[in-house]
């Protein structure tokens, strides 16, 4: 039983709580969590997008950018790059989640080896691929040459054969990942459709058609979407590969915005470079948004 002297002593801290002055127990140990991520968040993410979006606002870099012919061949480069890259990509994760969803003991162990190319360091595994499409001396041209005594084309030196390996190279690097994101939704199509349908008397091609692509088509379209958005920002597959050359004809706006920026010391004309792709990349985050949110 407490007596109203103690009732007095405890009355101020209370008070003092409800009126906010003090945090409880939880509060604080909540706080003491919370504020290095925010103080992360400020220094690492809002801080860098508040400068970009004060040096995008210098109108005076938007002439530079696009009056240069670069710019032009660059915005080329990266419908190209995402048309076929995504879109190859994203197909044949779409065809090998066929084989992939197989029981089996050789299927999981083809899938791990499949998941190398992904699981792989970037840097040192695209630096190989840069040492064997070599055109002098790179494993590639020098295997063709021994096959068929012709000499290779110049992979890495001529824009179009550069901006096919870029393709392929990122296709390589990130088709495992979206195979395997597919083939956990081919997994979770209940058997019973699958069981239906064959007594219904459809073939294969009927079932994937009528059962299995309308049952993943939300996770395609959504994982399509994703890969989009990220490849626009793959710096590594180009810059590593070709850095952008010959002449600058395999930039995309992701190396081109570097060119700008630390090549010719031109900052704000860097994040113009970045900032025109705004108007693919924000509506593709709005309905990717949209999408999840409908099917959460």
């Amino acid at each position: 039983m407490t007596t109203p002297a103690t009732n007095n002593a405890l009355a101020p801290s209370a008070d003092l709580r409800r009126r906010g002055q003090l945090l409880s127990f939880e509060e604080a140990w909540a706080l003491f969590f919370i504020l290095p991520f925010a103080l992360v968040f400020v220094l690492f993410i809002a801080y860098p997008i508040a400068y970009a979006l004060y040096l995008g606002s210098d109108l005076s870099a938007y002439p530079r950018v696009l009056t240069d012919p670069i710019y032009l061949l660059t915005l080329q480069n990266t419908f190209v790059f995402i048309v076929f890259g995504v879109g190859l990509k994203m197909l044949l994760a779409l065809a090998l989640s066929s084989f992939f969803v197989l029981p089996g003991r050789g299927v999981r162990i083809i899938s791990a080896l499949f998941l190398l190319p992904w699981v792989a360091p970037h840097i040192p595994s695209i630096l190989s691929i840069r040492w064997m499409l070599n055109s002098d001396w790179g494993m590639i041209n020098t295997l063709i040459f021994k096959l068929f005594h012709v000499d290779g084309p110049a992979w890495l030196t001529q824009p179009s054969y550069g901006m096919l390996s870029i393709i392929t190279v990122h296709i390589w690097k990130y088709l495992p990942f979206w195979t395997m994101i597919i083939v956990a939704a081919r997994l979770g199509i209940p058997k019973d459709l699958y069981e239906a349908a064959k007594i219904d008397g459809a073939s294969p091609s009927q079932q994937f058609r009528y059962v299995t692509f309308p049952a993943i088509a939300g996770v395609f379209l959504t994982s399509t979407m994703l890969s989009a958005i990220w490849s626009l920002g793959d710096f590594n597959s180009i810059y590593l590969l070709t850095g952008g050359g010959p002449m600058e004809r395999t930039n995309t706006l992701a190396t081109m915005g570097i060119r700008y920026a630390f090549r010719k010391a031109d900052f704000e004309a860097g994040i113009v470079t970045m900032m025109s792709a705004l108007p693919v990349l924000v509506p593709l985050i709005i309905v990717l948004l949209r999408r999840l949110r409908e099917q959460r």
